[in-house]
């Protein structure tokens, strides 16, 4: 997903944490519900750790967890006991702690005596507030301290901190508590059999004084600013049910995740993007966003509109070594008040990925067929054009019609494709490729690109400019299949050389040039085969590198592991080419995993065989929610569907092929031009209901290329 991620080896945040997620911020703790600075736990607001140390003592014993239970994406119960003064296991006393997160945490403790006796109880909250930055939370490296003072008032504890110029602030209230400089307490007696509750809450102060928000408990009969964010995302969402409960379980959760990683862009509260994932990257990424949100489309098409404009307001427009923007280039990532040094390039934007530029050229002519205005589109074209120019200069630095990535500085990231951890772009026998290196899925990316591109051009009235761009596809479809594929091998080489030799890893990324129809149909069935191989394919996934590669490393980020987002490209490519019991497999396969981790799927496991370990194996940094895997299932069965619209040709396309399985499948409020369609499918049988004025239902699939290539003369690739 990113570099940071890949290339710092970030430890594990630990087993038990939970993590809880809402728009971009975020909180990690252990089981119990507390918050240590020595770990990678925190409440972090705008990148910054907010809480360093929240610990919850009764009588000062720490609680002993139970369990933790995540309730929505944004809110989890804690429930622990008191450990006996005389070490019997079975206390009376339980604790309860219903957290829940947005700017700030809000948390209801409650204490229940279930002994026939009073309990006596000291109730201590300690709090601590680093202000560390994300990235020094995340790879063990706070050095800044700060200059800090503590300001206690009736109910309310300040906490103020000066580094340089930069102030920082917290407001904790809890009603009714002692509060000192250096923590909260009750004195209380619980009675037999009965409860205490107290609410406390936490949130960020602009400039160290003014807290940004009120968080405070609803009032009887109203619900939370974040329950409310909620029932809206689920009020414009599609609703569905399935005859195969699981699956419909993973895709209510994936639902779920997508709607808390949703952020606004500052600049324009209107737009909301998707953030790449939780706990380490809760924001604006290029490649993360703009595959999450393509492969969100038939879910709510206005957040890949949304992603659109606001990478559109940040593209590349200058050249600049150390962030690695260039004209026409679309940014790799966003950060937040991220201190100089510490983010790529030593600044809040990093432009260091090879493939955002093309996919942002792919993902809006997806948009373009979802019914959006005319006008709308026509604003971001000039964008598509100037990326299509980056692709074709900065891109293509040596004119062999291939775009490849090499750093710019030596604090960017080595590898730029999504694949970007540095050792993730190897030969059969382990020896790293050495830039600059053109990635096989990059030229396919580029080639819906420009196919995507020459489509709106078609689409609007302009011809030869349609006919130029497909010709130009043309051309680069053809030299791929003669530079990349490998007769001897039966597969795509990964990727050239900086001395342009075939760099012949077998990896998962020839499965993704399905997708884009690069590959030739003579040599489709070579690559469906090897996919599903017992070398690729572990019974969960297809890995990121066959079993039998000099590199593989079941338990490594991306040389053996099984990622589902590349799976669910993998599923559409052979989806695509015709291999529907493949991409049946895989599907079945994700959908089984996801029953082991409560319906999430998360970043990417392990690439550890079925047959010898009978559960995923999780990865130990993975992201969990991740804007990739949560979209994954929703692409898996749309993908399954064959499901398009294309507004502007007044059609709505479909041609069903769900497993058996999955069985019956009801879809209500789906968006469709503006419009909310009903959808049925039984026995792969399709009926639709309440399609808009002007759009017909046809059982078949990709109406636009087929129409786009017809046209131009060419056939229609793959």
């Amino acid at each position: 997903m990113a570099g940071w991620n890949a290339d710092t080896a970030a430890g594990p945040v630990g087993s038990g944490t939970v993590t809880l997620v809402e728009g971009s911020s975020f909180c990690i703790s252990s089981a119990n519900g507390d918050i240590h600075p020595e770990h990678p736990h925190g409440v972090f607001h705008d990148d910054t750790r907010i809480l360093s140390r929240w610990n919850l003592a009764v009588n000062g014993q720490p609680l002993e967890p139970l369990t933790a239970e995540t309730k929505e994406p944004y809110r989890a119960l804690f429930i622990g006991r008191v450990p006996r003064s005389d070490g019997y296991a079975d206390s009376p006393m339980i604790v309860e702690r219903l957290r829940e997160v947005s700017a700030g945490i809000l948390e209801e403790i409650t204490l229940r005596n279930y002994s026939s006796d009073d309990a006596e109880c000291v109730v201590t909250l300690s709090v601590e507030a680093d202000f560390a930055d994300l990235f020094e939370v995340k790879e063990a490296r706070v050095q800044r301290r700060w200059e800090e003072s503590r300001h206690p008032e009736g109910d309310c504890l300040t906490i103020r901190a000066a580094w340089q110029d930069l102030r920082k602030g917290i407001v904790v209230k809890a009603s009714g508590a002692d509060v000192s400089p250096e923590a909260l307490s009750y004195r209380l007696v619980v009675p037999p059999h009965g409860h205490w509750s107290t609410w406390v809450s936490v949130v960020p102060a602009v400039d160290g004084a003014v807290p940004v928000a009120s968080f405070v408990r609803p009032a009887e009969g109203e619900v939370s600013r974040s329950d409310r964010r909620r029932q809206e995302w689920v009020a414009k969402i599609p609703q569905l049910h399935m005859g195969n409960r699981s699956v419909e379980r993973t895709l209510r959760r994936s639902y779920d995740d997508l709607g808390a990683l949703r952020i606004e862009d500052p600049a324009h509260p209107e737009r909301i993007v998707v953030a790449a994932g939780a706990p380490w990257f809760m924001t604006l990424f290029g490649r993360d966003s703009l595959w999450a949100s393509e492969m969100a489309l038939p879910v709510d098409p206005s957040l890949a509109l949304g992603t659109l404009q606001t990478l559109a307001d940040r593209q590349g427009s200058v050249v600049d070594p150390m962030s690695e923007e260039e004209p026409g280039k679309i940014l790799h990532e966003v950060r937040l008040g991220v201190s100089s040094g510490l983010s790529l390039g030593g600044k809040s934007v990093y432009y260091g990925s090879v493939d955002a530029t093309p996919q942002f050229v792919m993902t809006l002519g997806s948009v373009s067929r979802w019914g959006f205005a005319k006008d709308t589109i026509e604003a971001l074209l000039p964008h598509a054009d100037r990326a299509l120019d980056w692709v074709r200069t900065y891109g293509d630095k040596d004119g062999d019609g291939f775009v490849e990535y090499e750093r710019l500085n030596d604090q960017g990231l080595i590898n730029q494709g999504w694949k970007d951890s540095w050792d993730g772009i190897n030969f059969a026998d382990g020896r790293l490729a050495e830039p600059p290196i053109a990635l096989c899925e990059v030229q396919a990316l580029v080639y819906t690109a420009l196919l995507s591109r020459a489509w709106m051009a078609y689409d609007a009235g302009d011809s030869p400019l349609a006919a130029r761009l497909t010709g130009e596809a043309a051309q680069l479809k053809k030299r791929f299949n003669e530079q990349f594929w490998m007769p001897d091998r039966g597969y795509y080489a990964i990727a050239l050389d900086g001395k342009k030799r075939q760099v012949d890893a077998c990896a998962s990324n020839m499965g993704q040039c399905l997708w884009h129809g690069i590959i030739d149909e003579d040599k489709a069935p070579l690559v469906a085969e090897r996919l599903m191989s017992p070398e690729m394919f572990s019974g969960w996934g297809v890995r990121t590198l066959a079993s039998d590669m000099g590199a593989y490393n079941p338990a490594s980020y991306h040389n053996g592991s099984v990622w589902p987002h590349d799976n669910a490209i993998i599923a559409v490519g052979l989806m695509r080419y015709g291999f529907v019991e493949e991409a049946q497999r895989i599907s079945t396969a994700l959908f089984e995993a996801a029953d082991y981790t409560n319906g999430r799927l998360p970043e990417l496991f392990c690439g550890f065989s079925r047959d010898q370990v009978t559960e995923p194996v999780p990865y130990p940094t993975a992201c969990s929610p991740q804007a990739w895997a949560a979209t994954t299932p929703i692409r898996l069965v749309t993908s399954l569907m064959r499901y398009d619209a294309h507004i502007s040709r007044g059609g709505f396309w479909m041609d069903p092929a769900l497993p058996e399985s999955f069985g019956e499948l009801h879809i209500t409020n789906a968006p469709m031009a503006g419009s909310r369609i009903t959808v049925d499918i039984a026995h792969s049988v399709p009926t639709v209901q309440g399609l808009p004025e002007g759009i017909v239902f046809h059982r078949a699939h990709r109406p636009w290329l087929t129409e786009l290539m017809e046209q131009a003369g060419l056939g229609e690739p793959g």
